[in-house]
């Protein structure tokens, strides 16, 4: 299903009147506080977050998964489906692919159907967490960090080959994810592991081009439950600056103990240079991988309010990061779902623009903790969302991307052409 401007413009005339008014009064507020709400529309229409192929179905648990019906059942139409996201929103200019699950068959097709829908190729994802069903040794007990050298060579040259369609599509990263671990104590020798895997990080990194960069996630538990081999940023960030200055941490915002400090870390990796990018999701427990926003919108805005204060006094030049949405559907329309998860992490990044950095470091130097809070909570309480719509207006996107979703009737016509116990692949 494609989406028409002329469709959107049509939407977005019925609410216009509204919008300006509302954008009207937000500008005045913001001029009051000496911001101009216009250089804040330019740097949200700039802001883009990547979808990645395999957010595009339905999800599930280890008890069982409910199709949502209308699911892209190929690689082209998880494409058509980030390009609608795109279409309707102006923030997902940007699809991630994981390998195996989405191996372009024609890469010259691939990228052209892309580049029609306005859309780059992010990182591209390898997978040792899995056995494939043509590959010569399991590993069910290790991939990078495992005990045989076959088995880890078999790894590396998994993650080479990823590193190939990467780069025929244009793409400019590499993300590596270890399921690696144990869920018995003794069950493996934590630093032969470790050294395991910094061997096999550095044999991949050395083959990447130049101008590529690896990022590095962590884990703290699951799928092994008494270790992870990169358990957390700090083993992350030792392995990246063992492998070279292009290799960088990723946070995803699932992969922390409850009530970690995720902002934090944010803010120590920024300051060493070594911050990568994003998976953004939300959690109650643990990776629980929910809605952007739906549990912890403060935290969000906390850590975006390191992310503003660390890219503005960039002291180590830590690069442009890369932003990217890793959630499970598990419940709702996948679409939907994207779509208010893209709306979550641009609030939260508007409200961190809002916040008086002036004042906020002359009140920490006075240890003034009353008026610290009150300048972020008077950002944080700010309705940023005239200025996310203005962003979308100018842009071409609809005001309101749910409710247009929903009045176009987007799943019922994707059920239609696809039928309704499609299942997208990589589920």
């Amino acid at each position: 299903m494609k989406v028409k401007k002329s469709q959107i413009t049509g939407y977005n005339e019925r609410y216009l009147s509204e919008h300006h008014e509302q954008y009207f009064h937000l500008n005045i507020q913001l001029d009051r506080r000496e911001i101009n709400a216009d250089d804040l529309v330019a740097q949200l229409q700039k802001f883009q977050v990547a979808v990645p192929s395999w957010a595009l179905g339905a999800g599930g648990t280890r008890f069982g998964r409910f199709s949502t019906g209308g699911e892209p059942g190929n690689l082209e139409q998880k494409i058509e489906d980030v390009g609608l996201l795109h279409a309707i929103t102006q923030s997902a200019g940007a699809i991630s692919l994981h390998i195996p699950w989405d191996i372009p068959k024609d890469t010259k097709a691939i990228k052209q159907k892309a580049k029609s829908l306005g859309l780059v190729f992010d990182a591209v994802n390898s997978n040792t967490f899995q056995d494939q069903p043509d590959q010569k040794y399991s590993y069910k007990f290790g991939s990078l960090s495992h005990a045989d050298s076959s088995i880890r060579q078999q790894a590396i040259d998994h993650n080479l080959e990823v590193i190939e369609y990467g780069k025929a599509l244009g793409s400019k990263s590499i993300t590596v994810w270890l399921a690696d671990g144990s869920s018995f104590p003794g069950q493996n020798n934590f630093r032969r592991a470790y050294q395991h895997t910094q061997a096999a990080l550095q044999e991949i990194y050395n083959g990447m081009p130049k101008d590529w960069k690896m990022y590095i996630e962590y884990k703290p538990y699951e799928p092994h439950f008494y270790s992870m081999v990169i358990p957390d940023w700090g083993t992350s960030l030792s392995l990246a600056e063992a492998c070279g200055e292009n290799a960088y941490t990723l946070v995803d915002l699932g992969h922390h103990l409850p009530n970690t400090n995720i902002e934090q870390i944010v803010a120590l990796l920024l300051m060493k240079g070594k911050l990568g990018g994003f998976h953004f999701n939300d959690s109650k427990y643990g990776d629980d991988d929910l809605t952007c926003g739906s549990i912890k919108p403060y935290q969000l805005f906390l850590i975006f309010n390191e992310l503003v204060e660390g890219m503005h006094n960039n002291v180590n030049n830590n690069p442009d990061l890369a932003w990217m949405i890793d959630a499970s559907h598990n419940l709702k329309d996948p679409l939907e779902d994207l779509i208010q998860s893209l709306e979550a992490i641009r609030i939260a990044y508007a409200r961190a623009l809002l916040v008086d950095r002036e004042e906020l470091a002359e009140a920490q130097e006075e240890n003034d903790l009353t008026r610290c809070q009150e300048i972020l909570q008077a950002a944080f309480r700010t309705d940023v969302r005239p200025l996310l719509a203005e962003a979308r207006r100018l842009s071409g996107g609809a005001l309101n991307p749910i409710g247009f979703y929903r009045q176009m009737a987007v799943r019922k016509q994707l059920i239609k052409e696809r039928g309704l116990k499609t299942v997208a692949t990589g589920l």
